[in-house]
């Protein structure tokens, strides 16, 4: 290899370790990555910069759009009416589950997708008796093979075909990647709908958990009239900074004080709410001013001007890394933390000093607008409510699936490129009043953007110093002896083990360029291999890190790490088998 292709070797290498690690934001890395083969000279400013004028990203932007304009309005209620009916077989509900949000996911984007079902599943498993932990691991799988349907099914889809735009190939037709994506949807369903109830049937759901165990670690004192906590606020009444334990709320008369500030003043009367180690919780008995309200047993999550809140921490938060008294994190938003689920368990610690990962699911009570003031946005991946009434859609559910259909009809058939569809689809959705500009605005991921358009220059870099000719030749070295099929079987197994480990935009990217170098030594068209990365980078079934849905759904789910590879290892397998069986045939040299 030449020096220019050992550099770029080494930077990619100290990428995917800085992703891997989370060491800062991936859109910042990438850049910074593509910033410095610019400045020594290995890229040109129109190879380092090429993402940003590719149809890709922007095509992304206007779709995000659109599915805020589908998750605002409700325009899917009717779908998921029928979805969620009174059927008490495990099996025929995880069929009436997963098999329509796969088609839905074709045409959705995923992420919007799941946030809108999360919540309906999780009330509609509490009214049958049953938990959510059995679907919602299913729901993120069936999203995913749904992204395997069309081009605008996933990013990473969208991410491929604008490569092959620059490479020369023509881009994906609407439905080209459905000719290898519908096999692996319907074995995807079918494992799905067998294996889940028996893999995941011990699995505890984070709200189960909090309705199960709340009065455990919940107790709830009367200040005394006219004694020496009345009048006094909450920091001088010494329950700012108590050791284990801490005030989420205050109850007085109608209202509810959540969350309650150091500086709410205490009346006589007030029943307040703490939460906490059992241990310490007790030990409030102690306190001058305080009496032990008469126990009151949780039957209801919620109040008028309060409400509990889950809340499921994703690579882009804020607070990833920091504690919650270091972020001031009730200061910043006004909520009080209640517990923290990770990794299938409840954190058992004084929760202000628990360093926030990846894939937390906070419990938190706040104000019952917190959810309209923090959704769709980097702070929280999720954010859902808690109370057993859903928040009702606001109007304009048929104007918009108008427009979703025509966007589609006008793509699918070659009226209108995908990217002209979707922009129009966007600013009309403004212009009709169904979106404002600024929720259009909010509804762009910005971090996903600008880590897709920096990723095409790191690709760039890839091939041009020709790293990706090395590579292709070494993997071909290496598997030539397995025919075509063995050098196919190599790039899928090379892609999907890098979207679990970084993203999968990242992953398509990298190993698009290495793919299309190894088609011609592999016999295998370069529009199929094209094809085979783009359906590989979006099997993110074994880690709840590799794909955003299964990060989702990670803490809410009560699931350990080990639980994707469980019922997600045989479906990676349905992947591998179907790719390395139909592109050879469908796309021969």
């Amino acid at each position: 290899m030449t020096v220019e292709a050992w550099i770029v070797a080494l930077l990619v290498v100290a990428t995917l370790f800085a992703l891997w690690r989370e060491l800062a934001s991936p859109s910042f890395m990438v850049f910074g990555g593509v910033v410095f083969l610019l400045a020594i000279g290995i890229l040109t400013p129109a190879e380092a910069f090429s993402g940003f004028s590719n149809p890709a990203p922007i095509t992304v932007a206007a779709l995000f759009v659109v599915a805020r304009a589908v998750s605002k309005t409700g325009a899917l209620d009717p779908m998921t009416k029928y979805v969620f009916g009174s059927n008490h077989n495990i099996r025929r509900s995880m069929a009436r589950i997963v098999s329509p949000t796969v088609a839905t996911s074709g045409f959705v984007n995923n992420i919007p997708l799941v946030a809108m079902l999360m919540p309906q599943i999780s009330q509609w498993t509490r009214r049958n008796g049953s938990d959510a932990a059995k679907f919602l691991m299913p729901l993120s799988f069936a999203a995913i093979l749904g992204g395997m349907l069309t081009v605008i099914g996933t990013s990473t889809n969208l991410v491929v075909s604008g490569q092959m735009d620059g490479a020369g190939l023509e881009p994906l037709a609407f439905f080209e990647i459905a000719l290898v994506g519908l096999p692996i949807a319907v074995g995807g369903i079918l494992l799905i709908v067998f294996l889940a109830p028996s893999v995941l049937g011990k699995n505890r759901s984070s709200q189960t958990e909090l309705v199960d165990d709340l009065q455990d670690y919940t107790v709830e004192m009367t200040v005394v009239a006219a004694g020496p906590a009345e009048g006094s606020t909450v920091e001088e009444a010494g329950l700012r900074q108590l050791e284990g334990v801490f005030l989420v709320s205050i109850d007085r008369g109608d209202e509810t004080i959540a969350p309650a500030t150091p500086t709410t003043l205490l009346h006589g009367g007030d029943v307040l709410r703490f939460v906490g180690r059992i241990e310490d919780v007790l030990d409030l008995q102690k306190m001058a001013g305080l009496n032990l309200a008469e126990h009151r047993h949780v039957t209801r999550l919620g109040h008028p001007s309060a409400d509990y809140f889950t809340v499921v921490i994703g690579a882009d938060s804020p607070l990833m890394g920091q504690t919650l008294k270091q972020f001031g994190f009730r200061e910043r938003y006004q909520a009080a933390v209640v517990a923290i689920h990770r990794a299938g368990h409840r954190v058992e610690a004084k929760l202000g000093d628990v360093e926030i990962r990846l894939g937390d699911t906070l419990v938190l009570i706040a104000d019952a607008g917190f959810k309209d003031r923090w959704q769709n946005r980097s702070d929280f991946l999720l954010v859902a409510s808690m109370q057993d009434n859903l928040t009702p859609p606001a109007p304009g559910a048929g104007k918009t699936m108008a427009v979703v259909a025509t966007m589609i009809v006008v793509a699918a058939t070659g009226l209108i490129p995908i990217l002209q569809a979707a922009l129009v689809a966007a600013i009309f959705l403004i212009v009709i009043g169904v979106l404002t500009a600024e929720e259009a605005r909010r509804a762009v991921d910005l971090e996903v953007i600008g880590l897709i358009a920096s990723a095409f220059g790191l690709a760039a870099a890839v091939e041009t110093s020709g790293l990706a000719e090395a590579i292709a030749v070494g993997m071909v070295d290496l598997t030539g002896g397995l025919g075509s099929r063995g050098v196919l079987f190599g790039i899928v197994l090379v892609t999907i083990a890098l979207t679990e480990l970084v993203t999968n935009n990242a992953a398509a990217l990298l190993m698009f360029p290495l793919a299309v170098a190894a088609a011609p030594a592999a016999g295998i068209d370069a529009r199929g291999m094209a094809v085979a990365v783009a359906i590989a980078a979006s099997a993110s079934f074994l880690t709840p890190i590799g794909y955003q849905t299964n990060t989702m759904v990670y803490g809410p789910g009560g699931y350990r790490f080990g639980d994707y590879a469980r019922l997600g290892a045989p479906i990676t397998i349905l992947v591998l088998m179907v790719l390395v069986t139909l592109i050879p045939v469908l796309y021969p040299a």
